[in-house]
């Protein structure tokens, strides 16, 4: 028999249209891996919420496999080599990542892996710009990308013949999830990880891309494709979501799968986009750190900062692992500009609580928002919450994540009086107020 190829699972954790795994299974047996690295630097670790799902995730992908999944936990590096020694394996296949820590893994690694391209619509060293450098700006990447799509058809489920496994870890003894208290108790009521979940969710979804431009704002209406967990972790690929949904009409929503790539193109062109600001004017920016901004940070975090749009999302978070993207601009504006808070705290917040997290994709939206990237709004650009609210008709997102605003009518639960508002905290900046310090504050980081 010939020598086994590993197929090295990372952020792939699906069968069907995988270039890696077809490239292994077509050179003969098996050894199917996921490595858990917990060595990532900083605040970069895998964050809890995402533990959730990848322990559900994994354990759907080894029930496919039959059982023939093996893990190990350790630096990947170093894993990955053992393995391939106790094995003999002959070549290891995965597909490639963008992440700093990912690309100094597969750099580490050097000849004896074999990488494929399955991340994104199209490779992204094909959307760059005359000169080869990566797009600045969305505008431009949509247009180069549009010359390249549609991207390649989805590639079938391969035919598997497995080596013989070595010993591996029992995904029980990871302890991924969480125990006391359990936090996650209802996120399983609001998502199926796992490839089959993937493709039920997309299926739910195909009727609805047609009106996704005309629902996705409104938090009051299931009207987003919540694919955002199944493509974070691979359990679909963006080609397989673009074929199923173009013949539809989802255009809209195909121009998001493009703003995912674009946020990959993003963090390869600078491996800093979490922790340094794009623009560079704006490090100036003072935001308020320790006493009185660590409380209202924290009022942020658990819902409670009088804002009933914010809150509510910010709620829905703790409590599912998600947020409706309308809801997190204005809950991430919100943090910044009325509180004046740096958005890396924000960010970290929600690497750690999104069960979507995804370093590219949160890295360039929260700049977006904070207007301190390279591709972003300006700074001085204020969501108005209570606007936000009522423009997309919120009331009943309110209701149901608010809980003890539930008894006020449409025109009040927006913003509640004080004397109808009960034990719901009043509002721990007023929006005039906010807007006026974040632009005084803008103000002071040009004239330095």
């Amino acid at each position: 028999m010939s020598a086994p190829s590993i197929i090295w699972f990372r952020r792939d954790l699906r069968l069907a249209d995988h270039a890696a795994l077809t490239a292994a299974a077509a050179a003969g047996p098996v050894i199917p891996l996921f490595v858990l690295d917990d060595g990532t630097p900083g605040w970069f670790a895998i964050g809890s919420a995402q533990r959730w799902w990848l322990h559900h995730s994994l354990a759907a992908l080894a029930d496919q496999l039959g059982g023939k999944l093996l893990l190990r936990r350790g630096p990947a590096v170093r894993v990955v080599r053992e393995v391939a020694r106790e094995v003999g394996a002959a070549s290891v296949h995965a597909t490639s990542l963008v992440e700093p820590w990912e690309r100094e893994t597969e750099q580490a690694l050097g000849g004896l892996l074999s990488l494929h391209d399955g991340e994104t619509l199209v490779p992204l060293e094909q959307v760059t710009t005359r000169s080869g450098t990566p797009f600045k700006v969305f505008g431009a990447f949509w247009s180069a990308l549009a010359e390249r799509l549609p991207p390649p058809s989805p590639l079938p489920e391969p035919e598997l013949t497995f080596a013989a496994l070595p010993a591996g870890d029992r995904l029980a003894d990871w302890r991924l999830l969480p125990t006391r208290p359990n936090w996650a108790v209802r996120f399983g009521d609001h998502a199926v990880p796992g490839e089959k979940g993937a493709l039920d969710q997309l299926e739910a979804f195909i009727d609805e891309a047609a009106s996704y431009h005309r629902r996705r704002d409104l938090p009051s209406e299931e009207g987003t494709s919540r694919l955002s967990p199944h493509l974070h972790f691979g359990e679909i690929s963006p080609r397989q979501v673009w074929h199923a949904l173009a013949p539809r009409g989802g255009t809209k929503y195909l121009k998001e799968l493009a703003w995912r790539d674009f946020s990959r193109s993003a963090l390869l062109a600078q491996p800093d986009l979490a922790v340094r600001d794009g623009r560079a004017g704006m490090a100036k920016v003072e935001w308020r750190r320790g006493g009185q901004a660590d409380a209202d940070f924290a009022a942020w975090t658990c819902g409670r900062t009088g804002y009933p749009i914010v809150d509510a999302g910010m709620r829905q978070l703790w409590a599912t692992g998600w947020m409706h993207n309308r809801v997190r601009m204005i809950a991430a504006s919100f943090l910044v500009k009325h509180l004046l808070i740096d958005w890396r705290r924000g960010a970290a917040w929600f690497w750690d609580t999104l069960v979507d997290a995804d370093l590219a994709n949160n890295a360039l939206n929260w700049q977006w928002i904070a207007g301190t990237g390279t591709a972003s709004q300006g700074f001085e650009r204020v969501m108005a919450p209570l606007l936000q609210s009522v423009k997309f008709d919120a009331a009943d997102y309110v209701r149901r994540w608010v809980p003890e605003l539930a008894h006020l009518d449409d025109a009040q639960i927006h913003e509640p009086t004080d004397d109808r508002r009960g034990d719901y905290p009043p509002p721990l900046i007023g929006h005039r107020e906010g807007r006026a310090r974040a632009l005084e504050a803008l103000a002071k980081a040009r004239a330095s």
